[in-house]
């Protein structure tokens, strides 16, 4: 089973966990301050590297539909703080730090947030979906990931789901960030807005590149371990020459994800322990 942190067993020792991590974090940004990107720009650079939309409200059970209409205001917010932001070559991006702490002085509401695989509401909650598009942008580019939670948990079923499961990042200030670097000699440019039911974003760089990505999921499976479920798969993206009639260049792993389910799935494969799992996982063929 996935290990219980000490911090986890009083609120106090957790409280004192998470302030002393973003205390080092905050000491950190101010040290390295010069190699964050810092520079937006309201003009659009001229080609782009992959678009995607994410629906902004969504029926989910257990979940008060003011949470969600409240995240749209808390996306608002946080997108004025990312659009338009410039990748030059050797910058990195910080969601944290450019979104800065939500709290209610800064107008974010009360919006779902999940907690240890709950569904709760707290100030400035729903604006992770940005960081899940982000993420999904990025992998579709050749920026390079350096810091990304998955979600520890699968609290809700399908019903809409477009993305891959496992495809986005969790972010909670400044405790769970989600940075990349841009290792290349271009400078990319992220965009992002709200239409009337979708969160919108895109990436942009300043040349056209000769190579696009294709990511897919493999090994996906439910899996029941005495009394709970659990969701696995691997994420992989293959590197296409554009002007090649779509050779292959590269193809290489993501991620792995193992999450426990708050939900029963409609079927799964029962084992006797997590270990059984993750050495069957690792070495047994594809299943979905």
């Amino acid at each position: 089973m996935p290990r219980t942190l000490l911090s986890q067993h009083h609120p106090l020792l957790y409280a004192l966990s998470v302030s002393e991590k973003q205390f080092r974090r905050w000491i950190g940004w101010q040290v390295h301050r010069k190699s964050f990107v810092r520079e937006r720009s309201a003009e659009k650079l001229p080609y782009r590297v992959k678009k995607h939309s994410s629906v902004l409200l969504r029926k989910l059970q257990g979940v008060e539909m003011e949470w969600q209409r409240n995240k749209v205001k808390n996306l608002a917010l946080a997108i004025a703080k990312i659009d338009g932001i410039l990748i030059r070559p050797g910058e990195k991006f910080s969601f944290c730090k450019l979104v800065g702490r939500p709290t209610k002085r800064k107008g974010y509401l009360p919006g779902m947030e999940i907690s240890f695989g709950e569904a709760r509401a707290g100030t400035g909650g729903g604006i992770c979906q940005i960081a899940n598009l982000v993420h999904w942008l990025v992998i579709h580019s050749p920026l390079t990931v350096t810091e990304r939670h998955h979600h520890s948990y699968d609290v809700f079923p399908d019903e809409g789901r477009i993305l891959p499961f496992g495809s986005g990042a969790a972010v909670f200030y400044n405790y769970l960030d989600y940075q990349f670097t841009n290792n290349t000699p271009w400078t990319f440019q992220l965009r992002l807005w709200l239409s009337d039911k979708c969160l919108e974003g895109e990436l942009r760089v300043n040349v056209e590149l000769h190579f696009s990505y294709h990511v897919f999921e493999m090994k996906h499976r439910f899996v029941q371990i005495g009394s709970e479920y659990f969701r696995q798969n691997e994420i992989w993206r293959k590197k296409i020459a554009k002007f090649q009639s779509g050779a292959v260049l590269e193809t290489e792993l993501v991620t792995k994800n193992f999450a426990r389910m708050k939900y029963v799935p409609q079927s799964f494969v029962t084992l006797s322990s997590t270990a059984e799992a993750q050495q069957d996982y690792q070495t047994g063929p594809a299943t979905s």
